[in-house]
């Protein structure tokens, strides 16, 4: 079953398809966005705020989020604990 991960503004990602969740302020990651941008890999959802994190997917897009890298792995990290809990997060 899909879990999804809240990536700010009531955008949410498939957490099974995240390869990497990484600063935009990097010389390669930011050649990345600039190649991808203006197709359809790049998926913008940072409602016009600034970009803190870029989530690298399993299918190719990369997803700008205005939340930063921590938080996001946080909630990744909350999601597949109560997994491993046996608890049921809903």
């Amino acid at each position: 079953m899909a879990k999804l991960i809240n990536i700010g503004f009531g955008n949410v990602v498939n957490s099974q398809k995240i390869v990497a969740v990484v600063s935009p302020d990097a010389a390669p990651v930011k050649r990345m966005v600039q190649s991808v941008r203006g197709t359809r890999s790049l998926i913008d959802a940072t409602q016009g705020r600034k970009t803190k994190a870029v989530i690298v997917t399993s299918d190719d897009y990369l997803v700008l989020s205005a939340l930063q890298p921590e938080t996001i792995a946080r909630r990744f990290a909350e999601i597949y604990d109560y997994e491993d809990k046996g608890e049921v997060h809903e």
